[in-house]
Order: C-alpha cells, then structure tokens, then sequence
C-alpha cells in the first residue's frame, strides 16, 4: 500500500491573514496556465504526515504560500467539514469525499507584500473584511473572515 502515502490528508487549515483594523490579505490561485483564475482565498492547505500538529500546518502554509513567519498565530478552534469537489478528489484516497478544515487567525502588525509562489497564487490583495468576505470562492473562507469581525476588537 505504498501508493496510499502519495494521498493528500483530508484534513486542512485556512488560515485568515490579517491586520489589526482587519484588512484582509486574500491570495489569488494561479488558474490553468499561469493565468489568473479569479478565485480569492485565504491561506490554505493539507495536514501533511510530518506536520506534529495543525499549527504547525498552519505555519508551514503560511511561509510556503506568503513568505510571512512573523505575526500571532491563533487556533480559533473552528472546524468545517465540506465536500472536496469532484476535480479535485484524485488527490485524496480512493474512499475519501470529504474534507476538515481548522480556522486560524494570523495578526500581523500592518499589510505587508507576500511572496508568492506562482504555481499556486498569480496575485494578492488586501481588502477590509467586508469587501473580503464578498471577494473570497468559498463559503467556510467567508465564513472564517466573518469570525474575524468578531475575535478581534476594532
């Protein structure tokens, strides 16, 4: 069953990047060729075997996917449990149709250029969180930063 480790885990992290006043730092994934997709997200990304707890992947996606290793990481304990989309399955086990996501909190001191990698993003943006919630593709994403406006004091 060697094969069974090249699959993703199906366990995430996103994680919402932000600012003091909650500016949001939302991150474009790169589409078919380089090209622009239009689909705004958060920092995300899978549990990987060696990570030795979900802060951990947290951190680790958050250098990976920005650069960024300086701010308050924070567990907002809040789970989603969502339905991996078809094109997407192929990563994961044979069996596995869904997926949970763990929400973090990231405060940075103000907004700052991430580093991309553009295989996954092409483009960041910083948004105030209302204009983030309408720009992000997914639900639990918009969720998250609607939690923000209530975690963090104005």
């Amino acid at each position: 069953m060697l094969e069974a480790m090249a699959f993703k885990l199906p366990e995430s992290v996103l994680v919402v990047v932000h600012t003091p006043d909650k500016q949001i730092l939302l991150l474009e994934r790169a589409g078919k060729g380089g090209q622009g997709s239009n689909m705004w997200q958060s920092v995300t990304g899978a549990r990987e075997p060696e990570d030795a707890n979900l802060a951990e992947t947290a951190r680790r996606e958050l250098l990976e996917e920005t650069g960024l290793s300086v701010g308050t990481l924070t567990d907002w304990r809040l789970k989603n449990r969502y339905e991996i989309w078809p094109q997407w399955r192929a990563r994961y086990a044979p069996d596995v149709t869904h997926n949970v996501e763990h929400a973090f909190g990231f405060l940075v001191p103000q907004m700052t250029v991430a580093k991309l990698d553009p295989a996954e993003h092409t483009a960041q943006l910083w948004l105030p969180w209302q204009e983030a919630m309408d720009k992000v593709f997914s639900p639990t994403n918009r969720d998250a930063i609607w939690q923000l406006q209530k975690r963090v004091a104005a």
